[in-house]
């Protein structure tokens, strides 16, 4: 016999009744850190050689990136080419807040950067992009791919978003182990709508694990406007609902990233768990070499170019201080030609042997 469902069995109108009482229910605050608030960051107050340093990072960044554009247009670098141009601030500041002997950082496939400010030899990152033996993933990384453990560095991702829970990973190490280190994790603002980076930031806040999680939003995932893909999108507040602090941060100003690197690290190694650093950056170029990037106008890329620039900014700085143009000109010629050199390497050094293709693809854990 055929039983017969009431609407109030099934809902019915009572769902409704029940989706009113809630609506009118008044929504809490997002909650805050257990720790509280971590406090505004300031600028950093560098002294004249320690801008120089940045200066010449940032201006290494740039001239290697463009000499990659350049080689890709030969065909000398296969697959996909992402380029950090624009960006360079970004990584430069957070780097240099660090302990490069004992932290660990993780990021996706727009690393070149990331490893040049890691103190990695331009050469063998060069060498790797055109995928030579003498790379530093020995050539079968490429542009996406490479890892150096002996610098802290774990990838270079290509997967979106894959390097979150790594990164979550590698803090729950530093914990485990009680090194006194912490995992910084870089990741867009695509990136930052994947569950997986939910899941993470969940664990993180959970056990409370030393990261450090800093979203590049460089305004465009792939050729989508984050303003179009993002339902929030002050990207500094993805963790609130799970009580991870964020602070937003001018990604154009190196000082300005000094400031709140040194803040995250102070908050990170006191204990406090994770937390949350949006860099508003920028990138010049397309997603990747194969993007003519048609979403938006030059005209808007300009503006960025002349009123943000992160090289021009701290040139200016620099200039203040005392600093000729006339010696910014020399540090230019000088990362030129170690530029030049590492793609004169990259060119003339051998491929790998085809043995390689069988090497590298188990661990022996015994």
């Amino acid at each position: 016999m055929a039983r017969t469902v009431s609407k109030r069995a099934n809902g019915g109108g009572g769902a409704s009744r029940n989706a009113s009482r809630r609506a009118a229910t008044p929504v809490p605050p997002a909650a805050p850190s257990r720790h509280g608030h971590p406090p505004k960051p300031q600028r950093w107050q560098a002294g004249k050689d320690e801008m120089l340093g940045y200066y010449r990072t940032m201006l290494l960044i740039r001239r290697f990136e463009e000499k990659a554009g350049q080689l890709y247009g030969l065909g000398l670098i296969g697959g996909f080419c992402h380029l950090y141009i624009g960006q360079e601030a970004v990584v430069t500041g957070i780097q240099a807040a660090i302990d490069s002997g004992k932290d660990s950082v993780v990021t996706g496939y727009r690393d070149h950067g990331h490893m040049l400010a890691c103190g990695i030899d331009p050469k063998a990152v060069m060498a790797e992009l055109t995928g030579r033996a003498a790379g530093i993933s020995k050539g079968k990384g490429g542009s996406m791919h490479m890892f150096s453990v002996e610098h802290g560095f774990y990838g270079g991702h290509g997967i979106v978003g894959a390097q979150v829970p790594i990164g979550t990973g590698l803090g729950f190490a530093h914990k485990y182990k009680e090194d006194g280190g912490l995992s910084v994790t870089y990741f867009g603002d695509g990136a930052a709508n994947q569950g997986q980076v939910s899941e993470a930031f969940n664990m993180a806040e959970l056990w409370s694990l030393p990261v450090i999680f800093v979203i590049e939003n460089n305004q465009y995932a792939m050729g989508t406007s984050v303003n179009r893909a993002s339902a929030e999108d002050q990207l500094y507040r993805r963790g609130e609902s799970l009580r991870i602090p964020g602070v937003q941060v001018d990604g154009m100003d190196v000082l300005e990233v000094r400031g709140a690197a040194e803040m995250a690290v102070e908050w990170v190694r006191g204990g406090k768990g994770p937390i949350l650093l949006e860099l508003k950056t920028y990138r010049y170029r397309g997603h990747s070499m194969s993007d003519p990037a048609k979403y938006r106008s030059r005209d808007e890329v300009q503006a960025v170019r002349e009123k943000s620039d992160p090289i021009d900014h701290l040139k200016r700085d620099l200039e203040a201080v005392g600093v000729s143009e006339d010696e910014l000109k020399a540090i230019d010629r000088e990362i030129r030609a170690i530029v030049a050199d590492a793609a004169d390497f990259a060119e003339e050094t051998p491929e790998p042997d085809l043995a390689e293709l069988h090497t590298d693809i188990l661990v022996d854990r015994y």
